[in-house]
Protein backbone atom coordinates (compact mmCIF):
# COMPACT_ATOMS: atom_id res chain seq x y z
CA UNK A 1 0.00 0.00 0.00
CA UNK A 2 1.39 3.40 -0.97
CA UNK A 3 2.16 5.90 1.77
CA UNK A 4 -0.44 8.65 1.96
CA UNK A 5 0.37 12.20 3.06
CA UNK A 6 -1.21 13.44 6.25
CA UNK A 7 -3.27 16.56 6.74
CA UNK A 8 -1.60 19.73 5.51
CA UNK A 9 1.19 17.94 3.63
CA UNK A 10 1.59 18.33 -0.14
CA UNK A 11 0.64 15.11 -1.89
CA UNK A 12 3.30 15.63 -4.55
CA UNK A 13 6.12 15.60 -2.02
CA UNK A 14 8.21 12.45 -1.55
CA UNK A 15 7.85 10.55 1.76
CA UNK A 16 11.23 11.65 3.18
CA UNK A 17 10.43 15.28 2.42
CA UNK A 18 6.98 14.87 3.95
CA UNK A 19 8.63 13.69 7.15
CA UNK A 20 10.80 16.80 7.29
CA UNK A 21 7.84 19.09 6.59
CA UNK A 22 5.59 17.41 9.14
CA UNK A 23 8.27 17.26 11.84
CA UNK A 24 9.23 20.86 11.20
CA UNK A 25 5.66 22.05 11.66
CA UNK A 26 5.07 19.96 14.79
CA UNK A 27 8.42 20.80 16.39
CA UNK A 28 7.89 24.52 15.87
CA UNK A 29 4.35 24.42 17.21
CA UNK A 30 4.61 21.92 20.08
CA UNK A 31 8.31 21.37 20.76
CA UNK A 32 10.67 18.52 19.99
CA UNK A 33 10.28 16.44 23.15
CA UNK A 34 6.48 16.77 23.13
CA UNK A 35 6.29 15.39 19.59
CA UNK A 36 6.52 11.62 19.29
CA UNK A 37 7.52 9.55 16.29
CA UNK A 38 4.03 8.13 15.78
CA UNK A 39 2.56 11.62 15.59
CA UNK A 40 5.10 12.66 12.98
CA UNK A 41 4.44 9.53 10.93
CA UNK A 42 0.68 10.10 11.06
CA UNK A 43 1.06 13.74 10.06
CA UNK A 44 3.40 12.87 7.19
CA UNK A 45 1.53 9.77 6.10
CA UNK A 46 4.72 7.71 5.98
CA UNK A 47 5.84 4.35 7.32
CA UNK A 48 8.26 4.05 10.24
CA UNK A 49 10.69 2.23 7.95
CA UNK A 50 10.93 5.34 5.76
CA UNK A 51 12.05 7.39 8.74
CA UNK A 52 14.72 4.89 9.75
CA UNK A 53 15.91 4.33 6.18
CA UNK A 54 16.21 8.04 5.45
CA UNK A 55 17.26 9.51 8.81
CA UNK A 56 18.30 6.61 11.03
CA UNK A 57 16.35 7.80 14.07
CA UNK A 58 14.24 10.62 15.44
CA UNK A 59 17.50 12.38 16.30
CA UNK A 60 18.57 12.22 12.67
CA UNK A 61 15.24 13.68 11.60
CA UNK A 62 15.59 16.46 14.17
CA UNK A 63 18.99 17.38 12.76
CA UNK A 64 17.61 17.40 9.20
CA UNK A 65 14.73 19.65 10.28
CA UNK A 66 17.03 22.10 12.05
CA UNK A 67 19.39 22.32 9.09
CA UNK A 68 16.43 23.00 6.81
CA UNK A 69 15.18 25.67 9.21
CA UNK A 70 18.61 27.29 9.22
CA UNK A 71 18.94 27.27 5.44
CA UNK A 72 15.45 28.66 4.86
CA UNK A 73 15.70 31.32 7.56
CA UNK A 74 19.09 32.54 6.35
CA UNK A 75 17.79 32.71 2.77
CA UNK A 76 14.77 34.72 3.94
CA UNK A 77 16.92 37.03 6.09
CA UNK A 78 19.38 37.70 3.28
CA UNK A 79 16.50 38.50 0.94
CA UNK A 80 14.86 40.81 3.47
CA UNK A 81 18.09 42.74 4.03
CA UNK A 82 18.70 42.97 0.30
CA UNK A 83 15.23 44.44 -0.14
CA UNK A 84 15.89 47.06 2.56
CA UNK A 85 17.92 49.19 0.16
CA UNK A 86 20.81 49.27 -2.30
CA UNK A 87 23.49 50.46 0.12
CA UNK A 88 25.18 48.43 2.88
CA UNK A 89 24.04 50.95 5.48
CA UNK A 90 20.42 50.65 4.40
CA UNK A 91 20.68 46.88 4.59
CA UNK A 92 22.21 47.15 8.06
CA UNK A 93 19.41 49.46 9.17
CA UNK A 94 16.94 46.93 7.75
CA UNK A 95 17.81 44.16 10.22
CA UNK A 96 15.21 44.95 12.86
CA UNK A 97 12.38 45.99 10.53
CA UNK A 98 12.87 42.57 8.90
CA UNK A 99 12.63 40.90 12.30
CA UNK A 100 9.46 42.89 13.04
CA UNK A 101 7.89 41.45 9.88
CA UNK A 102 8.84 37.95 11.03
CA UNK A 103 7.49 38.50 14.55
CA UNK A 104 4.14 39.63 13.13
CA UNK A 105 3.52 36.34 11.32
CA UNK A 106 0.70 34.22 12.72
CA UNK A 107 2.99 31.19 12.83
CA UNK A 108 5.85 32.92 14.65
CA UNK A 109 7.15 30.57 17.34
CA UNK A 110 10.64 31.91 17.93
CA UNK A 111 13.85 30.61 16.43
CA UNK A 112 13.67 26.85 15.90
CA UNK A 113 17.42 26.54 16.47
CA UNK A 114 17.36 28.44 19.76
CA UNK A 115 14.28 26.52 20.88
CA UNK A 116 16.02 23.22 20.18
CA UNK A 117 19.09 24.20 22.22
CA UNK A 118 16.78 25.18 25.09
CA UNK A 119 15.13 21.76 24.98
CA UNK A 120 18.51 20.08 25.51
CA UNK A 121 19.81 21.82 28.66
CA UNK A 122 22.76 19.45 29.05
CA UNK A 123 23.92 20.36 25.58
CA UNK A 124 23.39 17.73 22.92
CA UNK A 125 26.59 17.98 20.81
CA UNK A 126 24.82 17.56 17.46
CA UNK A 127 22.18 20.20 18.27
CA UNK A 128 24.79 22.65 19.51
CA UNK A 129 26.91 22.06 16.42
CA UNK A 130 23.95 22.93 14.20
CA UNK A 131 23.27 26.01 16.34
CA UNK A 132 26.87 27.17 15.97
CA UNK A 133 26.72 26.58 12.21
CA UNK A 134 23.56 28.68 12.07
CA UNK A 135 25.13 31.42 14.17
CA UNK A 136 28.13 31.38 11.83
CA UNK A 137 25.98 31.76 8.71
CA UNK A 138 24.02 34.66 10.15
CA UNK A 139 27.23 36.25 11.42
CA UNK A 140 28.94 35.94 8.04
CA UNK A 141 26.00 37.62 6.33
CA UNK A 142 25.93 40.51 8.79
CA UNK A 143 29.69 40.95 8.93
CA UNK A 144 29.85 41.22 5.16
CA UNK A 145 27.36 44.08 5.29
CA UNK A 146 29.14 45.70 8.25
CA UNK A 147 32.48 45.66 6.43
CA UNK A 148 30.92 47.01 3.23
CA UNK A 149 29.36 49.83 5.27
CA UNK A 150 32.83 50.82 6.49
CA UNK A 151 32.03 50.45 10.17
CA UNK A 152 34.85 50.49 12.70
CA UNK A 153 35.52 47.45 14.90
CA UNK A 154 33.32 45.14 12.78
CA UNK A 155 33.66 42.10 15.05
CA UNK A 156 32.59 44.13 18.06
CA UNK A 157 29.59 45.52 16.20
CA UNK A 158 28.66 42.05 14.99
CA UNK A 159 28.67 40.74 18.56
CA UNK A 160 26.50 43.61 19.77
CA UNK A 161 23.97 43.15 16.97
CA UNK A 162 23.86 39.39 17.58
CA UNK A 163 22.92 39.96 21.22
CA UNK A 164 20.20 42.43 20.23
CA UNK A 165 18.84 40.05 17.59
CA UNK A 166 18.74 37.08 19.97
CA UNK A 167 17.17 39.19 22.70
CA UNK A 168 14.47 40.52 20.39
CA UNK A 169 13.62 37.01 19.16
CA UNK A 170 13.18 35.75 22.72
CA UNK A 171 11.31 38.85 23.93
CA UNK A 172 8.87 38.69 21.01
CA UNK A 173 8.21 35.01 21.72
CA UNK A 174 7.69 35.39 25.47
CA UNK A 175 5.59 38.56 25.36
CA UNK A 176 3.90 37.88 22.04
CA UNK A 177 4.79 41.43 21.10
CA UNK A 178 6.45 42.17 17.75
CA UNK A 179 7.46 45.65 18.93
CA UNK A 180 10.41 43.98 20.64
CA UNK A 181 12.07 44.44 17.25
CA UNK A 182 11.44 48.19 17.41
CA UNK A 183 13.00 48.52 20.86
CA UNK A 184 16.05 46.50 19.83
CA UNK A 185 16.25 48.49 16.60
CA UNK A 186 16.44 51.79 18.46
CA UNK A 187 19.38 50.51 20.47
CA UNK A 188 20.96 49.07 17.33
CA UNK A 189 20.82 52.44 15.57
CA UNK A 190 22.82 54.02 18.39
CA UNK A 191 25.37 51.21 18.32
CA UNK A 192 25.67 51.31 14.54
CA UNK A 193 26.05 55.09 14.61
CA UNK A 194 28.89 54.75 17.10
CA UNK A 195 30.74 52.27 14.91
CA UNK A 196 29.99 54.07 11.66
CA UNK A 197 30.78 57.55 12.95
CA UNK A 198 27.38 59.13 12.24
CA UNK A 199 27.38 62.69 13.53
CA UNK A 200 23.61 62.93 13.11
CA UNK A 201 22.91 59.76 15.10
CA UNK A 202 25.47 59.69 17.91
CA UNK A 203 25.86 56.57 19.97
CA UNK A 204 27.68 56.04 23.26
CA UNK A 205 31.28 57.09 22.75
CA UNK A 206 33.99 54.46 22.92
CA UNK A 207 37.65 55.32 22.34
CA UNK A 208 38.88 53.63 19.18
CA UNK A 209 41.94 51.62 20.21
CA UNK A 210 43.01 51.34 16.56
CA UNK A 211 43.59 55.06 16.25
CA UNK A 212 47.00 56.51 16.95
Amino acid sequence: MAEQPGKGVNEGVKPAERLVEAARRLFCRDGIHATGIDRILAEAGTAKMTLYNQFGSKEGLIEAVLRRESDDWCAWFAGALGAAGPTPRERLDGVFPALRDWFERDDYSGCAIMNAVAEYPKGDPAIRAIAMEHKGKVGALLKGIIVQAGCRRPDELLGELAILIDGAIIAALIAGDPTAADAAGRIARLVIADHCGDAHRPGPHRPDSHRS
